[in-house]
């Protein structure tokens, strides 16, 4: 893998070109459609690209390769193939890779190959620079590529232990809600581990075989939307049924959860008795 000779200029962000006229030119979106979508995403204060992907209008892959276009960076896919020296590894933790979905590259000529899945990281950048002393070469790469990478090269997967009790993972940085939760499951047998954010359950995930999910919307570091995608992403994962619990519940926030693939949707506060209907529903839909 070689290294481009320099780091991408930077570009002013005035002559930069919007990512909705990117996806006009390769056709993949119509201009009345960009201009909806605009008005939409200012409405619900998220990022253009956010609402793309939330409404699965293109792919991962089609998005990456415009944001790298955007940046005037390299699109690289399937990265995960290649070996990577511990020494490598090492120049970014594990915790900072989840966080920020970064993967170093290669390093070659003092400059660092990085990819990452968001071009704006450019503190996270900087302060990588920084540290070690280094050129940074950022290339643009789908989440779901980042997240095989992190696993293949970072996590060491382990077989869960032999039982007949169903395995459920509770993802949380609300103790007392964890508690909750676990509680009432443990005492009508179910395997309950507990994670206190995202990155947590990310390592749970990718070393134990879990049959439900339970996951809080906002989190620090990964919130409940990169929990259900670190599932989807693998193929011994794709299938568990994973349920969002939220303090903040609407019906477009329902639609929205259930849109992406979440297998159910749970409002604060809990109550024991919709938590357990919905866990056995859960689960017997996933045996079934």
């Amino acid at each position: 893998m070689e290294l481009a000779q320099q780091a991408a200029p930077h570009i002013e962000r005035s002559t930069r070109k919007k990512l909705g006229e990117i996806f006009v030119e390769r056709g993949i979106l119509s201009a009345v459609t960009v201009e909806r979508l605009v008005s939409y995403a200012r409405k619900k204060g998220k990022r253009f690209g956010t609402v793309l992907e939330e409404l699965e209008l293109v792919t991962p892959e089609e998005l990456a390769r415009a944001l790298a276009q955007q940046h005037n960076m390299k699109f690289l896919g399937d990265f995960h193939r290649f070996r990577y020296a511990d020494d490598l590894l090492r120049m970014i933790p594990v915790k900072a890779a989840m966080a920020n979905l970064i993967f170093p590259l290669k390093l070659q000529d003092g400059k660092l190959g990085v990819a990452i899945s968001d071009p704006t990281l450019s503190d996270v950048l900087r302060g990588l620079a920084e540290e070690h002393q280094v050129g940074i070469v950022p290339y643009v790469a789908t989440h779901r590529e980042i997240m095989i990478a992190i696993k293949v090269h970072y996590l060491k997967s382990a077989p869960a232990a032999a039982s007949d009790k169903k395995s459920v993972l509770i993802v949380d940085d609300d103790q007392a809600v964890s508690q909750f939760i676990s509680s009432s499951l443990r005492r009508k047998g179910y395997h309950v581990v507990c994670a206190g954010d995202g990155m947590e359950a990310f390592k749970e995930i990718m070393s134990n075989r879990f049959d439900l999910v339970i996951t809080d919307k906002e989190m620090p570091k990964l919130n409940g939307y990169a929990v259900l995608e670190s599932l989807r992403t693998f193929p011994e994962t794709a299938n568990v049924p994973v349920i969002l619990i939220t303090s903040t519940a609407t019906v477009d926030e329902e639609a929205t959860a259930l849109r992406r693939g979440f297998f159910d949707f749970i409002p604060k506060p809990l109550r024991e008795a919709t938590l357990s209907v919905k866990v056995e529903r859960a689960l017997a839909m996933a045996q079934y």
